[in-house]
């Protein structure tokens, strides 16, 4: 009982890997080219530090509206502490007697606040009929920072 040699009549019940193994790098080399393809979404360009927005001027006068939110749940109007439920009457009495090119209200946040207690307050100075909102942040500047504003709304 040694090997046939030859072309005997008995079956060969091993199996030929070879063709699978062709078939597979084919379809692996298909998958490769398609997958960069098949990725969706919307490419953003995110801005630079050198596209920042310049300094709005109003910021710094007497009469202008500046929330602060240092941390999240403090509130301040300038140097005054708010509750946040407070807010919204006082924006009120603040914006009264302004033309509509004054209406407009400074929000300045940390950056440790989360991005809900921002949206919350915009929803408040919203619902006092103030449509036009100034995010303030840091402007990086060869070592220091000046704040920087552009209107949202």
């Amino acid at each position: 009982m040694g090997m046939s040699a030859g072309g005997g009549a008995d079956l060969n019940s091993e199996i030929n890997v070879t063709p699978m193994v062709d078939i597979m790098l084919v379809l692996l080399i298909i998958f490769m080219v398609v997958t960069p393809f098949l990725q969706q979404g919307v490419t953003v360009a995110i801005p630079r530090d050198m596209n920042s927005p310049d300094v709005d001027p109003a910021i710094i006068k007497e009469s202008s509206v500046v929330i602060s939110i240092p941390n999240d749940g403090e509130y301040y109007i300038g140097k005054d502490k708010m509750e946040k439920a407070d807010l919204g009457t006082k924006i009120e009495k603040m914006m009264k007697n302004k033309s509509d090119a004054e209406r407009i209200v400074y929000v300045k946040s940390g950056v440790g606040v989360s991005y809900g207690n921002v949206v919350e307050v915009i929803n408040v100075i919203r619902q006092q009929g103030i449509d036009k909102i100034g995010l303030v942040a840091d402007k990086k500047k060869k070592g220091a920072a000046a704040p920087a504003a552009a209107p949202a709304g």
